[in-house]
């Protein structure tokens, strides 16, 4: 209201709108920057209390190109939302926004056009190469072709073997594809490449944790990930996790509400889901459970919970 024309404030305004979800308001506070970026000659007189400035960068506009493809997906207008990213980079060589249109065709399906989409991308840094097998392999992975974003992982590691955040995501892989000590392997040499790097020691202590194995040893890793990372609400859930295992039911609720209340993920709900459940505190672990299914409806260890403690949706 106090300076109608910074075409910032009109951006910011339509992104905190999206945030609270209302796409409707978002997109009416996108219309301003929006004319005027692309048609700046209906910039209102000069003495116009209401006049925007129509001197907004290429970058301005790109942002709000960017904003509407999200309020066009959150109405679920997928075509539309490809539209505003194609509009957004013409030339199709930003990597952060390809890959929100590869990760939207893979939605409708077109798996192989998403694909496509970042094998062409321009590699103009030493780790753009690394960047587009670990983005690609995730579309596998959002499609649920394990085997294949293995294999493609497994040749972006042969590509790049001193790539420590290929070796966790191929070590992922593993993992869903229950290659438990190929898993192990893969972790280790990514900690021996890279010693900081808490998501290998958190993901390691949390697959001996779950399976019940070597828990001492798990709970050095998971703790080692928590002095790289103090507070990480993941590894706290790993932790829980870990507790539930040895037998320590009530000190794991504990912990996983914690980890829960800092970030309230699916996954994290899963387990404290379980716990509670155990805890004979059904009512409260069908709604954190249920909470969780509505914000991540196909979440797989969300559903593999709900089954085995058989709890309908």
């Amino acid at each position: 209201q106090a300076q109608p024309e910074q075409i910032g404030s009109w951006l910011t305004l339509a992104a905190v709108r999206l945030q609270l979800n209302q796409p409707d308001k978002a997109e009416a506070a996108l219309k301003v920057p929006l004319s005027l970026s692309e048609h700046p000659e209906l910039a209102s007189k000069p003495g116009d209390p209401s006049r925007v400035r129509a001197d907004n960068t290429d970058s301005d506009l790109q942002q709000a190109q960017l904003l509407m493809a999200q309020i066009a997906e959150v109405r679920q207008q997928l075509p539309a939302a490809l539209n505003w990213l194609d509009k957004a980079d013409p030339q199709g060589s930003k990597l952060a926004i390809q890959t929100q249109k590869a990760r939207l065709l893979t939605r409708q399906g077109k798996l192989n056009e998403a694909r496509a989409v970042i094998r062409k991308l321009p590699e103009s840094e030493p780790r753009d190469g690394a960047i587009k097998v670990q983005t690609e392999a995730q579309l596998l992975r959002d499609a649920r072709a394990y085997k294949e974003a293995y294999k493609l992982l497994a040749e972006g590691v042969a590509r790049y073997p001193e790539d420590s955040e290929l070796l966790y995501d191929q070590a992922m892989m593993a993992d869903k594809l229950q290659q438990h000590t190929e898993m192990e392997r893969l972790l280790r040499q990514a900690i021996a490449l890279s010693p900081d790097n808490a998501n290998a020691y958190n993901a390691l202590g949390y697959s001996l944790a779950d399976r019940g194995l070597r828990l001492d040893e798990a709970r050095q890793l998971i703790t080692k990930a928590l002095e790289i990372r103090p507070g990480d609400p993941f590894i706290t859930d790993s932790l829980g996790w870990l507790a539930f295992r040895a037998g320590q039911t009530a000190e794991a609720a504990r912990v996983l509400k914690q980890a829960y209340d800092s970030r309230p993920d699916p996954e994290i709900a899963a387990h404290l889901g379980e716990v509670l459940w155990t805890l004979g505190q059904q009512d409260e672990a069908r709604r954190y459970l249920r909470e969780a299914l509505k914000a991540e409806p196909d979440n797989d260890t969300l559903l593999d919970t709900l089954k085995r403690l058989k709890i309908k949706p």
